[in-house]
């Protein structure tokens, strides 16, 4: 997902382009396509590790390498445009990434499909940016702003509809394909895209082109990578010296990227970053915001997903519609964000704190509402915290650019466009680790808070003391080692156990079997629910602190946006 601006528009040096709104609408496909890859994998993650294995990480890897991909192509994917032709990179882009999901959707092992992603993610980069830059070069001045307007709509309903269609589509099984249809539907939009393209979109590069700085996007994506795969992996492999010493490497590996970029600059070469924008406090403070910001939001959309299907047993469909109250409030953000605007970096601070309000209401409601919570009771704290992110979303790429020159903006944008992909990976891998991290913990609470209810069934049943220990040790074991598995399709060992236990007492006592298997179900359904609740309340706090520091991160930015006339 990248946020246009506008504040800054190139002007058209000639007649509008003749056939500017049908390619308006072909650039918006892109766009549709774009996010509604972005969002669907969250809705999919559980039925795809169910079938085709893979670890937590497996999902979390389903977001992250998307977006990481997609940051570090973003870093030269406009300035190809301006080399080689936006047309021509646009359907460069286009068709990448429909080939990438066709990879996706044949996709036979976890890695595969990883892999897949992280090629729809770079092609995507590619394609993005050619759009933005084409509708300033085909539109008169007076008409950017509506051009540019119909990104929020699509945005919106996007994000509405992105979830549901995958929800649906996985759930309706159509020709047999289950969740492969999520990608595969993205092969005729695609195709439809590139032919149009290759007939509505104009030819054209920017007048002044700069060379590509190939030695620091290398750097510049070793350190991204460096800082994600150990957040990522290093809960499973129990977070061994190597997964800190990356981390370490990767602050080594930004400041030799920001060493080179100044010589670079000095050299008298065209840097990928242009280094004078970190003199400049908003900039750097946009950056800071942009990193926390979409990091929370991308980890929420993540564990609220996993949340509703594996926590409360919804199904994807009725996970995607549980998420609709979410995207209603992002739209309705936005549009109140058209009234508010003047009132410049106060919108994004009450965007924070409306946001945060709407997360902490969601863990409130779970700690009170319990396991048997409900969609409709989550609606209204899902649209607060929707209205609250579409208020902070809004104006946030105008107001950070308002601090640097006009000629910094075309470098200034396009890393704010890539941190903004950087955080949502980062904050797949970071709330990914702390929900999975705490899951197994919980759950096993969750069992020895339920224990003296099942010795209770249990006696009422005629187990005796000893066995009845035994099974409730094996249900706190069982539903620890799921919560945790590796591989989600395999069953743990506790759990063998824990079957062995309870069929050798229900042989030494047939009629009570009923009872007590039953007994043992319940329990471990309730101890399961409990634990993901209590592992997504504490997760929902991170978030909330995540905005708290986006709420004060935002002090450094300009106040207003920079106001530009534009010629009737």
């Amino acid at each position: 997902m990248t946020m246009p601006s506008i504040s800054t528009p190139e002007r058209a040096a000639n007649a509008p382009y003749r056939r500017r709104w049908a390619a308006l609408f072909v650039i918006l496909a892109a766009e549709i396509m774009d996010m509604l890859d972005a969002l669907i994998t969250n809705i999919a993650a559980p039925t795809i590790r169910a079938e085709i294995g893979g670890s937590a990480a497996t999902v979390q890897w389903l977001a992250a390498g998307y977006t990481l991909a997609m940051a570090i192509g973003l870093l030269t994917g406009g300035r190809l445009g301006d080399l080689y032709g936006r047309r021509r990179m646009f359907l460069v882009g286009a068709a990448g990434f429909t080939i990438g999901s066709l990879l996706c959707g044949v996709a036979v092992s976890p890695g595969m499909l990883v892999g897949a992603r992280a090629v729809q993610g770079l092609f995507g980069a590619l394609m993005l940016p050619q759009g933005i830059g084409m509708i300033k070069q085909m539109f008169a001045p007076r008409e950017m702003a509506a051009a540019f307007s119909l990104f929020g709509p699509v945005m919106g309903l996007s994000s509405v509809g992105g979830p549901v269609l995958a929800g649906w589509l996985i759930d309706a099984d159509l020709f047999g394909t289950g969740w492969r249809m999520i990608f595969l539907i993205n092969l005729p939009l695609g195709a439809a895209t590139v032919l149009a393209g290759l007939r509505l979109l104009p030819e054209g590069r920017a007048e002044h082109t700069s060379r590509l700085d190939l030695v620091g996007a290398a750097l510049a994506s070793l350190g991204a990578g460096l800082l994600i795969y150990p957040l990522v992996q290093g809960r499973e492999h129990g977070w061994p010296v190597w997964t800190f010493l990356m981390m370490a490497a990767s602050l080594a590996v930004w400041a030799v990227f920001a060493r080179y970029e100044i010589g670079r600059q000095r050299a008298g070469d065209d840097p990928l970053i242009v280094p004078s924008l970190f003199r400049r406090r908003g900039f750097t403070g946009g950056l800071g915001v942009g990193l926390v910001f979409f990091a929370a939001v991308a980890g929420l959309g993540l564990v609220l997903s996993l949340f509703f299907q594996m926590g409360l047993g919804f199904s994807p469909f009725k996970a995607g519609l549980a998420q609709i109250p979410w995207s209603v409030g992002i739209v309705l953000g936005f549009g109140v964000v058209q009234a508010v605007q003047r009132f410049g970096r106060a919108v994004i601070h009450a965007g924070a704190l409306i946001m945060a309000a709407g997360i902490a209401a969601f863990s409130l409601i779970l700690r009170y509402a319990g396991v048997d919570v409900t969609p409709w009771q989550l609606a209204p704290a899902l649209t607060v915290t929707g209205v609250g992110m579409g208020l902070l979303m809004g104006p946030l790429f105008d107001i950070v650019l308002a601090g640097v020159e006009p000629e910094e903006t075309g470098s200034a944008g396009g890393t704010l466009t890539a941190v903004q992909q950087l955080g949502a990976a980062f904050g797949a891998a970071v709330l990914g680790t702390v929900f999975f991290g705490l899951l197994g913990g919980q759950v096993a609470t969750a069992a020895d808070g339920d224990a003296a209810a099942l010795r209770a069934d249990l006696a009422v049943a005629s187990v005796p003391v000893a066995w009845q220990d035994r099974i409730v040790d094996g249900v706190r074991g069982c539903g620890r080692d799921r919560a945790t598995a590796e591989d989600a399709a395999a069953v743990p060992a506790s759990c063998h156990r824990l079957r062995a236990d309870v069929a050798t007492v229900t042989a030494a006592a047939p009629r009570s079997a009923p009872a007590v298997q039953s007994a043992v179900a319940d329990a471990g359904e309730h101890a399961a629910k409990t634990g993901f609740g209590d592992a997504m309340k504490i997760t929902m706090w991170v978030v909330v602190g995540l905005l708290g520091l986006t709420f004060l991160a935002t002090f450094l930015l300009p106040r207003h946006a920079r106001i530009e006339e534009v010629p009737a």
